[in-house]
């Protein structure tokens, strides 16, 4: 009885032994998610069907770093643009904003 129920408790034995192993030695594993490198958040995503998205990602940081813009599908990953850290500063403000233009075109002038 016990000689098949041995080899089956061992392997059990073993296979326990080395998933805590692998717990415990896992930051040591080359691969992993955590590792130091180049810092990479998802700032943000558009839906454009059922399996196609785009998707805004920021690599870097400080003046090195780049936005991309990603066209994600099932089967790929394509670069649709990428732009250098100046350029992602949004609009100049060398204008009135829109508040004021309303504010101005809403006020009661003379007209001479």
């Amino acid at each position: 009885m016990f000689q098949n129920a041995l080899p089956a408790i061992g392997l059990l034995v073993l296979m326990m032994l080395v998933a805590w192993m692998l717990q415990r030695y896992k930051r040591h594993l080359p691969g992993r998610l955590g590792q130091t490198g180049v810092p990479m958040q998802v700032t943000g995503g558009l839906s454009l069907g059922p399996q196609h998205r785009l998707v805004s990602v920021r690599i870097g940081e400080g003046p090195g770093q780049v936005h991309m813009v990603l066209g994600v599908a099932p089967g790929s990953i394509t670069t649709v643009t990428t732009l250098p850290s100046g350029d992602t500063a949004g609009p100049a403000s060398s204008g009135p904003g829109f508040a004021e233009q309303l504010a101005a075109l809403a006020s009661p002038k003379e007209r001479a």
